[in-house]
């Protein structure tokens, strides 16, 4: 029996083995991607089932007023530690070893049975370390999380400047009338939206000021984007601020469904919210938006773009004359180098914040004040989502103003 189990081991080691050795080869990033939903996913497990564990672990069990809510951010903690540094220390070998294009590519697409390996201990090992270096990293953790969430909004702000201008450039009526339809729907449904909200999360008998605030205020910020980008001084567009709406109506779901469920003010509280299935589904929907985004965003060529990549400016002819030979040289060198369109240490780098961010979620911000069988619910995550939601406006104007008050400056 135990031989055979040995053998299944055996098997099951080497199926894994050329099962990502195949994905690799096909894209890296979606290697990477699983990789990291892996990591989501065992913080979750541990999350619910690792309490008993931790407490027999004598470092850790330091105090008999531990809630069960404390040992459950441990667990996430110490799972997203092992992961960031796994993914950092990913970004420093890309960053060294950026200038020579062959090592970068066997460290970045290869040699993935003893990257599962070295990430499997880390992770184990982040379970040996004393809890100050866990409280320290939960610190840091908020400012990483902060800084992942600019990165999405960034990201959605160059999505939509692209889209309107890929769509103008081709100059047909057609598709300025599409524009047109497009930009409408999107503001009929924010709108829409915004309506469905005061019913949710303003219920009558009770004093909702705060929700009520909230939602009028992403109604006047969508107002004001449209104003802002139709002036004729800013000469912007309206698609651009119809999908903007829609994503600030959209975030305002978000941080006031994650009001706590005791709340009288949330009116999704008599749904039971609680329920194994919404909590499976909401803990999906959860990692699907954390492996997109950070894909996403470690697969922009926008952002940061490596020196040879297509949109860093390396095909301009910047040599006239008699160096023009010296050229073709340098030129035929980078195409002998296979440049990226994509920055590896960036991409990993994204990665790395991303397990803060995921830590973030499912610790609720660090905060055991709410129920444990909860994931992402209480006032950190609202005023979270509130706070993005106002950056991502602000953003967008600076965008539309940022030319006219510094016509200086070029700006692409």
């Amino acid at each position: 029996m135990s031989c055979l189990a040995s053998c299944c081991v055996a098997m099951s080691c080497g199926l894994c083995s050329s099962v990502a050795s195949g994905i690799s080869k096909t894209s890296a990033r979606l290697a990477y991607c699983g990789l990291f939903g892996l990591s989501l996913i065992v913080s979750w497990v541990l999350r619910e089932v690792a309490t008993p564990l931790l407490k027999k672990c004598s470092w850790i069990n330091t105090s008999d007023t531990y809630t069960k809510e404390w040992y459950q951010t441990q667990a996430v903690l110490r799972v997203s530690l092992g992961n960031f540094l796994f993914f950092a220390i990913l970004a420093l070998i890309m960053i060294r070893v950026k200038f020579q294009n062959d090592r970068r590519d066997s460290w970045h697409h290869g040699g993935w049975v003893a990257k599962m390996v070295v990430w499997l201990l880390l992770v184990v090992l982040m379970f040996f370390l004393p809890n100050e270096v866990l409280t320290v990293y939960g610190i840091i953790s908020k400012f990483g999380a902060g800084l992942f969430l600019l990165v999405q909004v960034l990201l959605l702000l160059d999505f939509i400047h692209t889209w309107n201008d890929s769509w103008v450039a081709k100059d047909d009526q057609k598709w300025y009338v599409a524009l047109l339809v497009v930009s409408i729907v999107c503001y009929i449904a924010a709108f829409a939206f915004s309506g469905i909200l005061f019913i949710w999360f303003n219920p009558s008998g009770n004093d909702c000021g705060l929700n009520v605030f909230f939602i009028v205020m992403t109604i006047v910020l969508a107002f004001g984007v449209a104003l802002i980008a139709l002036h004729p001084t800013v000469n912007g567009s309206l698609l651009p601020a119809s999908v903007i709406s829609v994503y600030c109506a959209y975030v305002c779901y978000t941080g006031l469904s994650s009001e706590p469920r005791g709340y009288a003010c949330n009116g999704l509280h008599k749904s039971k919210a609680s329920s194994i299935t919404t909590l499976i589904l909401g803990m999906l929907t959860t990692v699907l938006s954390v492996i997109y985004s950070a894909l996403r965003a470690g697969s922009s060529t926008t952002l940061l773009s490596p020196p040879s990549s297509p949109k860093s400016g390396g095909s301009k002819p910047l040599l006239d004359g008699e160096d023009v030979e010296e050229g073709k040289e340098k030129k035929k060198e980078t195409e002998e180098a296979r440049p990226v369109s994509y920055s590896y240490s960036f991409f990993h780098l994204i990665f790395a914040l991303a397990s803060m961010y995921s830590a973030m979620l499912l610790s609720g911000w660090t905060s055991s004040s709410e129920s444990s069988d909860l994931v992402d619910v209480g006032w950190t995550s609202v005023w979270v989502r509130i706070c993005t939601e106002w950056v991502t406006v602000a953003l967008y104007i600076w965008t539309l103003l940022a030319p006219i008050l510094l016509p200086d400056r070029e700006f692409l």
